[in-house]
């Protein structure tokens, strides 16, 4: 099977040129043989490829639908401070919307990042074996619930807590949306700080310990330094699932286009106007193209996001040679 073998190059190489004279020597059956040991380059390069095929078509899709808003309002007029697409004249400034996702997100992390730190440090690094699998299976059981319920439990428990503990006319407001997105962030903040901090070698821990320090101490000075870009990853793509959320924040922050940098007033996210208005517009209308404009903004944070969580891990995995 040498010259089949040859004929088509080695793995990972680039190879001769493709011969195929042996095959046509060796008929049907050396076909098929060959076949059966090189299949499975092509089948993965094709399914790798549906991701990005896929992702291309949605990026194509989202801005040729948003270009023409550009068009009659600018950038200027996109990014202004007035979101009223039935007025007269109408304004489809993104402004508020950007302003409410940022607010709601930035609060989410300020509950959701110590939290999760705290769960992943006790997870790693102190809870025994049986109580490790118990802890795991609860922040899983926690990430697969809808986010659906979560804004139920918003609406129908937070919010009325809210409402009455601070004498506000309406619990929907920015603070009930950053309660919400914070619990929905915490298992994916704990997960995979949980993963980085398990990915620091034992021998830190133990040389730690052989100084005489304390497990408190180790877990602070040496442990938690050591997986800090793992850590900011974590903390990051718990920022793209907050600000990503949909029907939570729709049910719970008020959908007020507002720019406003308290907690206790109703605000709108970018994916609640989508979400709220989006139903409501006339096809092809510059209404339409100015959410598909909102969806451009939603879709580059996104990709920022994550692109920056996937650099910080790089850095954690060659930081310890993985």
């Amino acid at each position: 099977m040498r010259k089949w073998a040859g004929a088509l190059g080695d793995h990972g190489t680039a190879g001769p040129p493709l011969d195929l004279r042996p095959i046509r020597k060796a008929g049907f059956r050396g076909l098929v043989t060959i076949l059966k040991e090189r299949w499975d380059r092509p089948v993965f390069l094709a399914l790798a490829s549906v991701s990005l095929v896929a992702l291309g078509l949605i990026l194509f899709f989202i801005f040729r639908e948003a270009v023409p808003v550009l068009r009659e309002i600018g950038l200027g007029g996109l990014f202004g401070t007035r979101w009223n697409p039935t007025g007269d004249p109408a304004s489809y400034g993104a402004l508020p919307m950007i302003a409410g996702s940022a607010l709601v997100t930035v609060a989410a992390l300020v509950f959701a990042i110590p939290l999760g730190f705290a769960a992943a440090a006790f997870i790693a690094e102190v809870a025994p074996r049986w109580m490790k699998d118990v802890a795991k299976s609860v922040l899983e059981l926690l990430a697969g619930v809808p986010s659906v319920l979560y804004g139920f439990f918003g609406l129908m428990i937070v919010a009325p807590a809210f409402q009455r503990a601070f004498g506000l006319s309406t619990g929907r407001t920015a603070l009930t949306a950053s309660v919400i997105l914070g619990i929905m962030a915490l298992p994916t903040i704990a997960s995979l700080a949980e993963d980085a901090l398990t990915a620091v070698p034992n021998s830190y821990r133990e040389a730690s310990m052989a100084l005489g320090a304390s497990r408190w101490q180790t877990i602070r000075r040496v442990t938690f330094p050591a997986a800090f870009s793992g850590l900011i990853g974590a903390a990051i793509l718990g920022m793209g699932r907050a600000i990503g959320e949909t029907m939570a924040v729709l049910m719970v922050a008020g959908n007020a286009p507002q720019i406003t940098a308290s907690l206790l007033k109703p605000v709108r996210t970018l994916t609640g106007a989508i979400a709220l208005e989006m139903g409501e517009t006339a096809m092809g209308s510059t209404h339409y193209h100015a959410l598909f404009a909102l969806g451009v903004i939603l879709l580059l944070i996104a990709l920022v996001t994550n692109g920056l969580a996937e650099w910080f891990r790089g850095r954690l995995a060659r930081k310890h040679g993985r």
